[in-house]
Formats: structure tokens, C-alpha cells, sequence
């Protein structure tokens, strides 16, 4: 090996058991002749130690995989489920179909009975400008009235009594 060559890489090696026995053997040899490359290896050695003091040593309570367990547990945990979406049952489905058609139903068939069975305001209660009217002199008679809905007529009866009968119609 030159004599020049070490450098602060290849002390480094000598210091961490790297090298081979005959490189190990010349870097000491060098060193001790070379009053920079000696300083620089105290150098070295006094910093390694420093740095392995100052390094904290870890310990787990548990062993590693244990440790790695415990995360990974508790990752899935945290993470959503993916759950399958629940079976509906034929019964469930028609339930759902049927309840609001019948209610559908059943409010049409209200509308229906309301629209055709309630009397039209302007016929019962109001007569309209067609509508004949009739007036009689008769003092004590009776009017009977019958209306037929589904043939949507009216028939009106005029009686007297016998006794007033005008004289124009003996």
C-alpha cells in the first residue's frame, strides 16, 4: 500500500474492522510514524464514541413481531369495515311497492267519490239564467219536487185545493 493514500474513509474502515489483516496492519504502522494521520485517528475514535454515548439504546417491552403486531391490529380496527349490503327479502320488496300504491289508490278513489257524489253549487243552490221560473196566483197550493240525478232532470207538481179553483178553468 502508498504511503499516501490513506484517507479519512480507509481510517474509518480500519476503525470498524473492515479491512484486511495486512491493510489493518500498515494503517497502524502508518499512524504511528505520521503524527497527522495518528491525530486524525484519535480523532476519529474519541468521535465515534461520543456519538455512541450520546445515541439512546430502545428497548421494547415486547419483542419486535409482537410490537409490529400491535400496529397492524390496530390499523385494521381503525379502518372501515366494508360491509356486504343486507339481503331483501321478497316480502320487504313488495312492502315497499305496495304501501305507497295503496296509498296512491286510495287517495284517487277519495278524489273520485268527492268529484262525482258533491253537488255542483251553481245548480243546487243558485238558479241559473236558462232555468224557466214559473209564478202562480194560487193562494193555498202545494209544489212537490222531484229530481232525477242520473238523468239530470227535475219535475215540479203544482196541486190546489178543490175549493179554490179559479173560475176560469170550471
Amino acid at each position: 500500500m502508498n504511503t499516501n493514500m490513506p484517507t479519512d474513509e480507509t481510517l474509518s474502515a480500519f476503525l470498524d474492522g473492515e479491512l484486511p489483516e495486512s491493510e489493518a496492519r500498515e494503517i497502524l504502522a502508518w499512524t504511528q510514524r505520521d503524527s497527522a494521520a495518528g491525530a486524525l485517528l484519535t480523532e476519529l475514535k474519541n468521535t465515534r464514541a461520543a456519538m455512541a454515548k450520546a445515541q439512546p439504546q430502545l428497548s421494547l417491552p415486547e419483542s419486535r413481531e409482537f410490537f409490529w403486531s400491535k400496529i397492524e391490529r390496530e390499523i385494521q380496527r381503525l379502518e372501515p369495515q366494508a360491509t356486504a349490503a343486507p339481503k331483501v327479502s321478497i316480502f320487504t320488496m313488495l312492502r315497499r311497492l305496495l304501501v305507497p300504491a295503496a296509498a296512491l289508490s286510495v287517495l284517487i278513489i277519495a278524489g273520485m267519490i268527492a268529484y262525482f257524489n258533491v253537488p255542483k253549487a251553481g245548480v243546487a243552490a243558485v238558479a241559473d239564467d236558462d232555468t224557466p221560473s214559473v209564478e202562480t196566483t194560487l193562494a193555498n197550493s202545494d209544489v212537490t219536487t222531484y229530481r232525477d240525478a242520473s238523468e239530470g232532470t227535475t219535475l215540479v207538481w203544482f196541486s190546489s185545493t178543490a175549493d179554490e179553483v179559479p173560475a176560469n178553468n170550471l
